[in-house]
């Protein structure tokens, strides 16, 4: 089986609310590339990437891709280095892009998804199988809240778990005393059996802040704290002075990252995505190098659309120390049988059967590669910009639109 051509759209979901965090105030989500991956088998494969202009890592340790960054870099770059590549072949895939790019991993996991879909579908089993198998057969939502007025944070989360969601996440690191606030008025409405994690998304403008944020956070059982303040020198910093386990986010993207913070002793957790080692294959190695040392994980990611958000689920299966509740959304197209509010983003989806969600989990779907069928007509729908199409064949790229 060999890839012989691609097509990249961007495209724009029409989101439930505006949905924000310390980093990000003022662009929407869910403006995303999605990849569109073919062989000469005629089996097709989906990848996306939710990439992010104001995400990275501290100092400039990561920069930000956005989707335009990410068409640029795939169509130019990755995509003509595994021309006539057997999709099956993801450590082959990922040699030939790391040669052809240095970073971007945005753009290597929008490729990586669609290779480990069609390797998948060509073999007749799920991506979580292709990972190793399956440890649990859905991941326990956390409903994000983003940065609100409490009012309407209070609100929302009531609604959220009357709905099934059986822990709140609480955007936070813009303002010490509605934070605070925001925490205690939380826990005081949803009783002591919901679990409620903060995430500062590095908003804090110093340890001593964020100490003291925590601390009086941890009056009303918080279940983690995440990334309070940028890099993992300060993530030591603060583990040294709280009670409250600290997850890493932006301090984790790579393998040399978990040893870092091990070695700092900056994190008990981390947020494992798809995106940010570049894809599953090197998720897969980061999530086993952390397991070996100790550290348990939750699957982060950027809102994703249905086909991004079945990578997270499948990674979250096949991961054993996933263990921690995840923001994976109840993906579905409108109208669909799923919850309002509970881990609810945007009003449409780019996949045609909603994903379960059952026990306050939301279910991995079942069948080959990512598990979930592409509306293509909805993917024209919300396309932002034309696509770009690549005819891969016979080690001729040549773009067609």
């Amino acid at each position: 089986m060999k890839i012989i051509e691609a097509t990249i759209h961007i495209v724009s979901l029409p989101n439930r609310r505006h949905h924000t965090w310390a980093s990000k105030m003022t662009a929407p989500i869910g403006r995303h590339a999605i990849l569109r991956l073919g062989t000469d088998q005629g089996i097709e494969g989906w990848g996306e990437a939710p990439a992010g202009i104001t995400w990275g890592g501290s100092a400039m340790r990561y920069y930000g891709e956005s989707p335009e960054t990410v068409l640029t870099v795939a169509s130019k770059f990755l995509l003509p280095a595994v021309a006539g590549c057997d999709p099956r072949e993801i450590g082959v895939i990922h040699a030939r892009m790391d040669k052809a790019v240095k970073g971007h991993p945005y753009a290597k996991a929008m490729v990586d998804i669609a290779c480990y879909d069609l390797a998948g579908r060509a073999m007749g089993v799920g991506v979580s199988t292709l990972l190793g198998g399956s440890h649990r057969r859905g991941i326990e939502l956390t409903h994000s809240l983003g940065i609100m007025p409490i009012e309407q944070c209070l609100e929302e989360a009531e609604q959220a778990v009357s709905e099934g969601a059986l822990t709140i996440k609480c955007k936070t690191g813009l303002d010490p005393i509605r934070d605070v606030e925001l925490v205690r008025r939380l826990r005081e409405l949803v009783g002591p059996e919901i679990k409620i994690r903060v995430d500062g998304n590095e908003g804090y403008s110093h340890v001593a802040e964020a100490v003291r944020v925590t601390r009086a956070q941890e009056e009303y059982d918080i279940l983690l704290c995440e990334q309070p303040v940028a890099g993992a020198e300060g993530l030591a910093a603060v583990a040294l002075r709280i009670e409250t386990p600290v997850m890493a986010d932006e301090s984790a993207w790579t393998v040399e990252d978990i040893w870092e913070l091990v070695e700092l002793g900056a994190a008990e957790y981390f947020s494992c995505y798809v995106t940010k080692p570049g894809g599953l294959f090197r998720a897969r190695q980061q999530a086993e190098t952390a397991r070996r040392l100790g550290m348990m994980c939750d699957i982060g990611g950027s809102i994703e659309t249905g086909i991004g958000n079945a990578a997270n689920l499948a990674l979250g299966a096949a991961v054993e120390n996933a263990i921690l509740p995840s923001v994976c959304p109840v993906s579905g197209p409108e109208g669909s049988a799923r919850p309002e509010i509970a881990g609810i983003y945007y009003i449409d989806d780019l996949i045609t059967v909603p994903f379960g969600f059952e026990d306050g989990r939301v279910l991995i779907p079942e069948g080959p590669g990512l598990g979930v069928e592409v509306d293509v007509a909805k993917v024209k729908k919300y396309s932002v910009a034309e696509a770009v199409g690549l005819d891969l064949g016979e080690g001729r790229v040549r773009k067609i639109r």
